[in-house]
Order: C-alpha cells, then sequence, then structure tokens
C-alpha cells in the first residue's frame, strides 16, 4: 500500500463542508484504510479589533483540499471526485483524462511546516496596512491621534504614521498593534 498526498480542486470557501462530505464517504465506504486523512491546511493570522489584537485561523490554501490517499483500490479516486464542491485533482491532461499527481516530499514538508501547530512562528497579519491609509493610534504617548500612512514594514511590523502635533505634520514609528484602521 502506498499513500501519497494530493491536492484536490475545491469551490473556494466550500473546503469545510467538503472535507465533513468526504470524511462521511469514507466512512460509509469502509475506505479509510486508502484514505486516512482529509487536510485543510490554515494558518494562525491576527486581525486588530477595538485595538486589541485577536488571533484566528485562516484557509492558507483557499479553494484547495489535502487528501492522504492510496489509489490501488477502484473506489477511491471515484469516490474523492464525486463529492459535492470538488472540481478535481491537480494533475496532468485534462478534462476525464486528468491523472493526479502526489505531491514531492519536499512539496509535502514545505507545506506542512507552514501550518505545523507545533512550530512557534509569529502570527502573520491578516489585513497589512497601505501607504496613504488614515489609521488612529491606540497605544503609546500619541494615543488618540490620527494620521496617514507614510511607510510600511512589514518585515518589522512597524508603520510610520504622519500625525499633526501642534499643526506639524510629524512622523511617528509604531507597532501594528499600536494602530488601528480610521473607520
Amino acid at each position: 500500500m502506498s499513500l501519497n498526498w494530493y491536492v484536490l480542486r475545491a469551490i473556494s470557501g466550500k473546503e469545510g463542508k467538503i472535507k465533513t462530505y468526504l470524511e462521511k464517504e469514507i466512512n460509509r465506504s469502509k475506505l479509510e484504510k486508502f484514505i486516512p486523512e482529509v487536510m485543510i491546511p490554515y494558518e494562525k493570522v491576527y486581525v486588530m479589533r477595538n485595538g486589541k489584537k485577536k488571533i484566528k485561523e485562516r484557509n492558507y490554501l483557499p479553494g484547495y483540499v489535502l487528501v492522504s490517499a492510496d489509489f490501488s483500490h477502484g473506489e477511491v479516486q471515484h469516490v474523492i471526485k464525486n463529492i459535492p464542491g470538488v472540481i478535481g485533482f491537480l494533475g496532468s491532461g485534462t478534462g476525464s483524462s486528468r491523472v493526479p499527481i502526489p505531491l514531492r516530499q519536499s512539496e509535502i514538508n514545505r507545506l506542512f511546516g507552514k501550518f505545523d501547530g507545533s512550530n512557534n512562528e509569529e502570527e502573520v497579519m491578516l489585513s497589512p496596512f497601505v501607504i496613504g491609509e488614515d489609521v488612529k493610534v491606540m497605544d503609546g504617548p500619541f494615543s488618540g491621534f490620527t494620521g496617514s500612512i507614510a511607510q510600511v514594514f512589514e518585515d518589522r511590523k512597524k508603520v510610520n504614521v504622519t500625525v499633526k502635533i501642534f499643526g506639524r505634520n510629524t512622523p511617528v514609528e509604531l507597532n501594528y498593534y499600536q494602530v488601528e484602521k480610521a473607520s
């Protein structure tokens, strides 16, 4: 038995339902041995709400579902492809002659390393700021001031905000969590 990871193309936004349908169908057809794992890759992101950092999970590959499967059993590919919302496998060829291609080990390592819960990488900011955007300072000595973003430093998670102090535009460097989009 040779298990490989395959990528399913799915209707974007329906990945959770597809995973549920697929798991139910696997149990009903008693194919757990041939399809042991179905996974939607998530990553942790944070958003700023009312000046507070909220962590949530976001689909890392929208429109795709990962499936560990062994195609030696004739029903496996048929069961997977006939789940509502599944468009097909990523692979070579077109239409019904498309041959699913398994992920290479290097791709698997990179994917699982990206959203593995055991690694303690810093979360990704869900909606980074853009230059020219109006923001309100929520923390620090300039709390309560409003200004516009002059520069964004994504690598350092900081922004340069131009605020008006005593009638003059003054650049202030702040962390992402210290500002929120002005409403």
